[in-house]
């Protein structure tokens, strides 16, 4: 457990989550198991925890503890199965996004730039559309659109071209072959360029961006009144929408107003800065630099 992922803000968020011991909670990205056990320990003997995570690599991290249930699903599905398991409403809901450094280390899953593997990317392995499908297929204004809105590519449209010229000759199958595209387009650092090109491929596969706006719509259903919602994000694409829906219940963050004027908010800003991991977190686990953590409490 300890070698796939470091928990970022693991106390903070907890803590944030002001746990009631017999309360139940909502943990959708399980992954090594770190924040859950840290509410586990926060719970009583009548407390529950569910855990959501759609990566079957997760099952050995799964803690032997009768207060808590693996969903092994994407956390888009949270009211269903929540339904499912006669659950109608929760305290807290706790979700540290992105992918696992689990998934970037290990090659084969083909997350990351720096290995030679297939270009893969599912977090879920029974997915039937892989990164390389999108390469394969997608029109040249999908690419330039995956490119800009998931990767924020400034060349969005020159990297499409290339693409589309290169696979009239070889099908882009595996991490090098688009590397040595990425190497002719890159405008800018290229550690920079490799990872926004990679994120946008991730995100569409996964529609990441689709399942957290689920999410983020479910759990205000279930959240009871006065129950925290806890949210760790690690670029601008997904922490806008985090902020927009947490701020104005809507993804383009304009205020709704009913016929008296008064504008409709679906929680409690508790702070209006944003949680960052400290110093001293970030030199122990360099992936924490860009992670940001925002917290509310239902209406």
């Amino acid at each position: 457990m300890a070698d796939y992922h470091v928990s970022v803000l693991l106390e903070e968020s907890v803590n944030a989550l002001k746990i009631r011991p017999e309360g139940t909670y909502i943990d959708v990205t399980f992954g090594a198991g770190g924040h859950s056990r840290s509410i586990l320990k926060n719970l009583n003997a009548k407390g529950r925890l569910f855990g959501f995570d759609q990566d079957a690599d997760v099952l050995p991290n799964v803690p032997e503890d009768n207060r808590f249930e693996l969903v092994s699903s994407n956390f888009r599905f949270i009211a269903r199965f929540m339904d499912w398991y006669g659950v109608g409403s929760v305290d807290g809901i706790l979700a540290d996004l992105g992918v696992s450094s689990h998934q970037l280390d290990f090659p084969e899953r083909g997350f990351s730039f720096r290995y030679d593997a297939e270009l893969d990317m599912r977090m879920n392995a029974e997915m039937t559309t892989k990164a390389a499908d999108v390469l394969r297929h997608y029109r040249e204004e999908e690419l330039i659109r995956m490119f800009s809105d998931f990767g924020e590519v400034r060349n969005a449209r020159q990297l499409s071209r290339a693409i589309i010229k290169a696979r009239t000759s070889a099908e882009i199958r595996t991490t090098f072959m688009l590397n040595q595209i990425l190497e002719i387009t890159a405008i800018g650092p290229k550690p920079k360029y490799f990872a926004q090109v990679y994120q946008a491929l991730r995100m569409e596969v996964n529609d990441e961006i689709g399942a957290l706006r689920d999410m983020l719509k479910a759990g205000l259903s279930l959240l009871k009144p006065g129950g925290r919602f806890v949210v760790i994000t690690y670029h601008s694409i997904e922490d806008r929408q985090v902020k927009n829906f947490f701020k104005t219940g809507r993804f383009d963050g304009i205020m709704e107003k009913d016929e008296y004027g008064r504008i409709f908010r679906p929680f409690d800003l508790l702070d209006k800065k944003v949680f960052v991991p400290e110093e001293k977190e970030i030199i122990k686990n360099p992936r924490a630099r860009s992670a940001k953590m925002r917290v509310v409490e239902k209406i």
